[in-house]
């Protein structure tokens, strides 16, 4: 995962972007071996739990999906308030649409 101030910096300034109504994908190429992911949610989104509630299925989507990743990028998944609502299945699907569209997903998504 990213933590970085300078990380997430470099995401909003040279990141290309791709939306979706559930969430936005920014995404950077990098010279590593893996894919690294950061998470923003906003206070937009509700308070604390809330937007935790909403990081947790985030991660848990990615875990799911980490095996079709492909090397080599930066990727900040930024949530918007209509995730607060979405089932996990559309979380799960908007977040498939948004890393494929951005290059970071490739392959098999399924175990």
């Amino acid at each position: 995962m990213l933590s970085r101030p300078a990380d997430f910096a470099r995401l909003a300034e040279e990141g290309v972007g791709k939306t979706h109504p559930l969430l936005v994908g920014r995404f950077v190429r990098t010279d590593l071996d893996q894919t690294r992911f950061g998470l923003a949610t906003g206070r937009r989104l509700g308070g604390a739990v809330v937007r935790n509630r909403v990081r947790r299925r985030i991660r848990e989507a990615l875990r799911v999906m980490a095996p079709s990743f492909q090397p080599g990028w930066d990727v900040l998944i930024i949530a918007r308030p209509a995730i607060v609502e979405a089932d996990h299945d559309a979380v799960v699907g908007a977040l498939r649409r948004v890393l494929r569209s951005g290059g970071a997903l490739g392959g098999r998504s399924e175990p």
